[in-house]
This record gives structure tokens, sequence and C-alpha cells, in this order.
């Protein structure tokens, strides 16, 4: 059977599409930009060089976030199982996630990898595997970033109720990614939940977006946690 996104590869951005999202960010580039800040912001705070850092998007789609963040890492990479959204990826290093048992990476080769609203569409039966692989990849003190939608913020969960990617996704929680991480002998490092303000508003906002950080209400959540 075809990856799910493989039929959805073609009409992504239209399907993605939603009154409240468009009214919060009418271009999906700012959802990535401020995805890119809160990892290039916790490398910052850790004393942490992306300069240095090879960085391995999971389930990366067509490359938006890799492709904004490239310039900021001594290289990037990134896997999707959907061979339709790998096309869109011109000029990145990307490849075809052919099982959902193994990442096409070999083991302890980055220093960051991020997988961003993948697990809700991850049984989760499937989710603890998946993150065994993820540590597989990384370096020894190597970073995992997981973000996912926040299901305590209700606009978040009206979105994704009547988006059609969305169909059948489980949202898990902050708390439930972090039992996630530890049952796969990561250390949790911190946790961070973000998109409390729309575009127009977070140029003058992102101090006080700061400060609501660990206040469990943002559209999406982050949390990150450490290879031991």
């Amino acid at each position: 059977m075809l990856p799910e996104f493989e039929r959805y590869a073609e009409d992504y951005a239209e399907l993605i599409r939603d009154p409240i999202r468009d009214r919060f960010a009418p271009d999906s580039s700012f959802f990535a930009e401020r995805k890119l800040i809160l990892i290039r912001d916790f490398y910052r705070r850790f004393g942490k060089s992306t300069r240095t850092a090879g960085w391995v998007d999971v389930g990366c789609g067509m490359g938006e976030l890799l492709r904004r963040g490239k310039e900021h890492f001594a290289l990037v990479s990134g896997c999707d199982p959907s061979a339709r959204m790998l096309q869109r990826c011109k000029g990145l290093d990307v490849y075809l996630q052919e099982s959902s048992a193994r990442l096409p990476f070999p083991s302890c080769a980055f220093d960051l990898v991020t997988a961003v609203c993948i697990y809700h569409h991850v049984e989760p039966p499937l989710r603890q595997h998946l993150t065994r692989e993820i540590v597989r990849i990384l370096k020894p003190e190597g970073i995992f970033c997981m973000i996912e939608h926040n299901p305590f913020n209700p606009a978040t969960r009206l979105i994704v109720r009547r988006t059609p990617v969305d169909a059948g996704a489980q949202l898990l929680t902050a708390a439930g990614a972090r039992n996630i991480m530890r049952a796969a002998g990561m250390q949790v490092v911190e946790t961070r939940y973000f998109l409390y303000f729309p575009e127009r508003l977070y140029a003058r906002c992102a101090r006080f977006e700061g400060a609501l950080s660990h206040v469990p209400l943002g559209g999406q959540f982050a949390v990150f946690s450490q290879k031991l």
C-alpha cells in the first residue's frame, strides 16, 4: 500500500488550509520559520552551535523546514515515506523511507533529529519503534526534537479535526512525548509551547511568547531530549 501522503502530495498546500489557520498565518512559511527559531534558540541556550551540526528531518515532506534551515547547519538531510512528496525537495539531500521499520541512515550519524508533526500520524504501538530508530541514528549526546500539535489548544483540535490530511490522527500530549523518549532511553531536556500569537503580531510579541513557553496552551509544543 502506498503511504497515505502519496495521494495528498499534489494538493497538500490546499488540503491543509483552514480559516483559523489562514487567519493565524496566511503563508505556511511562518510556521516553518517559528520552528527553526525554536530549534536555534534551544542550541543557543545550551551553549551549542548549529554550524557544526548534522541534522536530519524525519518525515520531511516537501522539505520546507530543511530548505529554510540548511544555511545554519553543517549538513542537512531528510527522509519521507512518500516519493511524491520528496519530488518537491529538489536541491536537498533526501531519501525515501521504504520501510516503516527502519530509517534510511547509518547509526550514530547525526547531531540533531527532528520529527515535526509526524507522531500523530504514527499508530501508537509503532511510536516507540520509530523513537528507537531515531536514537539509533543519533550520535552520543545528540538531540532529538519532537514537535507536535497541542491537544490542549481548542483551536488546534478543531483545525486537526477538519483537515483532510489529519483524518484518523491521534494527537499526543507533551507528557506523552516525554514518556516515549524516556522509554527509548533518552534524557528529556526541555519542553516548550509556542504559536500563541499570529504572524501579524509575533514580531511585537516574541518576548511575551517566550515568557509563555511553559504554559501548555500554545498551538504546538516541542520536546527536546538527548541521547545518553
